[in-house]
């Protein structure tokens, strides 16, 4: 389904994203299967998917009437959430509605500048970008770099801000105060009900929640620590 920009802006507000990713190696770690899972999300009330990989993106695309946030992960340290221009440009050729991209201050792998990454794929596609941050300062400089969306994403994993548990809510409040002209996505670790109502009460245009939704060996997890102690 097509949107315009606009749309899906005002369709975020105040409502709830479903991150839906599967780690390789893992049952659940196919297109097919996480397209299902992402109309069973959107089924539930989500506003929006957000989904990692350029098969699932496509896959996701042909599954819900709601936006797409494509993003490609490449590695798992350092810049490694679609690191560069060329990751950004096929997630948006595969049908992602929004680009979610490394929005940290850190060098990215091709050399860009991220604000160069946001003009060039802001001339070459119609997808919005959301940044994700990992911090107030991350915040303010993908905001002026042209991201159409800051989130907490990186928040506790780049070094610069503590690992909280749950959703880092004193970010969110100086992002929301701060002179930030764009939409905040509240995203990481928000595991409850209560702490993703917590995440829109400190200032944040939507929230996301992946783990405690959509991925069942650690929701399992949580279940066997809590029975067998």
């Amino acid at each position: 389904m097509a949107f315009t920009q606009q749309q899906i802006v005002e369709s975020l507000a105040g409502r709830l994203i479903v991150s839906v990713q599967a780690y390789p190696g893992e049952p659940m770690r196919d297109p097919r299967t996480m397209a299902q899972v992402a109309a069973s999300a959107a089924r539930g009330g989500a506003a929006a998917v957000r989904v990692q990989g350029i098969a699932d993106i496509h896959a996701a695309r042909s599954a819900v009437e709601v936006p797409v946030i494509g993003l490609w992960k490449d590695g798992d340290t350092g810049v490694y959430i679609t690191p560069t221009y060329q990751h950004a440009y096929a997630v948006a050729l595969a049908g992602a509605h929004v680009v979610a991209l490394d929005g940290t201050r850190r060098p990215r792998p091709d050399g860009l500048t991220l604000a160069q990454t946001i003009d060039r794929l802001h001339h070459d596609t119609h997808a919005l970008v959301m940044a994700d941050c990992g911090s107030l300062d991350d915040a303010l400089a993908a905001s002026a770099a042209g991201a159409d969306l800051v989130g907490t994403t990186l928040a506790g994993y780049t070094g610069e801000r503590p690992k909280t548990n749950g959703p880092d809510l004193e970010l969110l409040e100086a992002m929301s105060q701060a002179d930030i002209d764009v939409p905040i996505i509240a995203e990481g670790r928000i595991h409850t009900p209560p702490q993703a109502s917590a995440a829109i009460a400190a200032g944040a245009h939507a929230v996301v929640v992946g783990t405690a939704i959509t991925h069942p060996t650690t929701i399992t997890s949580w279940f066997v620590n809590a029975v067998e102690g």
